[in-house]
């Protein structure tokens, strides 16, 4: 199983090299995408010596993720995982994501955050979006997904030369779910512990909201 990990990052000095440390345990295949970070983001994950691709100006997470899928396919790995590098995913649920591939075989599996369980730590606005994305975002694909915006996934390559992903910022990861689901693939989800402290959210509500109703539209 040929696997590397996709960090994409965005301002994370405080967090990368914990994240590049607690990953490395599990997979040794790293490759951080700093998307025009003004900070150390792009010196720290370089001193770690992990592949590390950079955009010259902030591109969007999913422009981002974009540039790593890319790199991922022309190296030939087979499989790639995605993690958040703000501290918010926990490296360690690497081992259970790997075990549940092996056992029920998905094209993509997906860690789905408990948002019931996180009333007074996820900000409002992102469990109301969340929700409303998950569900709509399900019926466009054709499959339950209970957390459609999670960054913590296993994806097959093959889902990635198969899905041709038009959009730049966070509607990507909905974008490769609707169209990968309309295509075949099976998507599964596995619960996933999330860790809301404080940490700086670079994402805009509204803005996000008005790009996945963009989505939506070119979905239905």
């Amino acid at each position: 199983m040929k696997v590397c990990v996709l960090l994409p990052a965005y301002n994370e000095s405080k967090t990368i090299g914990r994240i590049i440390q607690e990953v490395s345990e599990f997979i040794g295949e790293i490759v951080v995408i700093d998307d025009g970070s003004s900070d150390e983001t792009a010196g720290i994950a370089s001193a770690y010596g992990v592949v590390c691709l950079a955009n010259a100006t902030n591109r969007g997470k999913g422009n981002a993720l974009k540039k790593g899928f890319a790199y991922a396919i022309e190296h030939g790995y087979e499989f790639v995982f995605t993690i958040d590098s703000d501290g918010q995913h926990e490296p360690a649920d690497i081992p259970r994501f790997l075990e549940h591939f092996h056992s029920t075989h998905p094209d993509i599996l997906i860690g789905a955050r408990d948002t019931e369980n996180l009333q007074t730590s996820m900000p409002l606005h992102r469990r109301v979006n969340n929700r409303l994305v998950s569900y709509v975002g399900s019926k466009l694909c054709g499959q339950r997904v209970p957390d459609f915006q999670s960054g913590y996934r296993l994806i097959r390559t093959e889902v990635l030369r198969q899905v041709h992903l038009e959009t730049e910022r966070y509607e990507t990861e909905s974008e490769l779910l609707i169209k990968a689901g309309r295509l075949g693939f099976r998507i599964e989800s596995l619960p996933i512990q999330t860790c809301y402290g404080n940490e700086v959210s670079y994402i805009k509500p509204f803005r996000e909201m008005w790009l996945f109703t963009k989505l939506l539209f070119r979905s239905l």
